[in-house]
């Protein structure tokens, strides 16, 4: 992704001390561009988090990179105490964020990649640096491919409408943002938008914490995508007036049997989607993927964050980044960071080896490894 004109990932190895992993602190997009500094593991569990990064795909390459910096500092008198060291980091790591597999399946491949090694440390520091970078370039690659398979959805659309602007509705932020480079959902817009498609984005503000708004308004912008940031509760309206096309969302958790976890919302959107015959698809790596639960409604763990995001907001005053009261002070709220979408309502599912139906069979005849 190109930002005031120069390429960035969402997260990497400073070049000049490969003990420093560098991220983009999201907090403060888009005001404010902050690179930080990591260099323990409690670092990087409180930048997960506390959201300094998020999105399925970048809470995967943030958990990889953590593990590296795990076996960097872990104490290296015996085996057993490196050993140990890098289990706890594991199950500090692991307990961030519950929703998003990603993070558990980087962790675990970590482990596997550092406890195969045998020999000194610095071999074992060796395997956790090319695994962290290969979950990092992997989750790229699968991104751009996401691009190459969905954008011959919205081509296919560009057809029908003999060339007028297709319009596109996404909720959250599922963009390069959300991963390491790219994005899911917005990997197929970007695409479209390079050969020259003319496309529209509808974008979901995305309350509490305002992604779509904050990150995805600010990226599309960035790229010269023709975008409109609208609230969350706009989209059924717009479906019914035939102003969407097509709504692509991503997920941080989708089942092999098609149930999707997404930022809270994406439910609804799926709803209204499907009593407009709107297509609504997903967009997702394979890291996403949930092979072990088939049931998303009654098996995915839903995260509850603190009721200080519903109650409050940040925003740009003055020049300066302040935080206000939107609530009465002494009022309570809730806050659920996802729903599940039910396969049932999802159109398909793009995915770096392709496009297939949100079912059990869809998904395993293009994972037929996983069967």
């Amino acid at each position: 992704m190109n930002i005031y004109g120069q390429h960035y990932r969402t997260i990497w190895v400073a070049e000049n001390n490969p003990k420093i992993v560098q991220i983009i602190d999201q907090r403060p997009l888009p005001h404010d561009f902050i690179i930080e500094d990591l260099t323990t593991v409690q670092e990087v569990a409180r930048a997960i988090k506390d959201m300094h990064v998020r999105g399925a795909g970048l809470i995967g390459a943030a958990a990889g990179f953590g593990m590296y910096i795990a076996a960097v500092t872990a104490p290296k008198d015996s085996q057993t105490q490196f050993i140990k060291a890098v289990q706890t980091a594991a199950e500090t790591l692991k307990a961030t964020r519950p929703t998003a597999v990603n993070l558990e399946w980087a962790v675990n491949r970590q482990m596997e990649a550092i406890s195969q090694v045998e020999g000194d440390y610095t071999k074992k520091i060796q395997a956790a640096y090319e695994t962290a970078v290969a979950i990092a370039d992997e989750d790229a690659d699968s991104c751009r491919r996401i691009g190459q398979h969905g954008v011959t959805l919205i081509e296919e659309i560009s057809k029908q409408k003999k060339g007028e602007v297709v319009n596109i509705l996404t909720h959250c932020n599922a963009g390069w943002l959300a991963f390491v480079d790219f994005g899911s959902a917005t990997a197929p817009i970007y695409a479209a938008h390079d050969k020259g498609i003319p496309v529209h984005v509808w974008v979901d503000e995305t309350r509490p914490r305002n992604q779509g708004a904050r990150l995805t308004a600010w990226e599309l912008g960035q790229h010269g995508v023709p975008h409109t940031i609208i609230v969350d509760n706009v989209g059924g309206h717009l479906m019914q007036h035939g102003m969407v096309d097509i709504v692509i969302t991503g997920t941080d958790r989708t089942l092999y049997t098609g149930d999707v976890a997404n930022k809270i919302g994406t439910y609804l959107k799926a709803l209204a989607a499907k009593d407009n015959n709107v297509p609504f698809y997903v967009a997702l790596p394979s890291s996403t993927f949930d092979w072990q639960h088939r049931d998303g409604v009654k098996e995915i763990p839903i995260e509850q964050r603190g009721d200080e995001e519903v109650r409050m907001i940040n925003g740009l005053y003055n020049g300066q980044i302040i935080e206000a009261f939107l609530t009465p002070q002494d009022s309570p709220a809730a806050n659920f960071a996802f729903d599940v979408t039910p396969a049932r309502l999802v159109t398909g599912l793009i995915s770096e080896r392709g496009i297939c139906a949100a079912t059990e069979k869809g998904i395993l005849d293009l994972y037929p490894d996983k069967r």
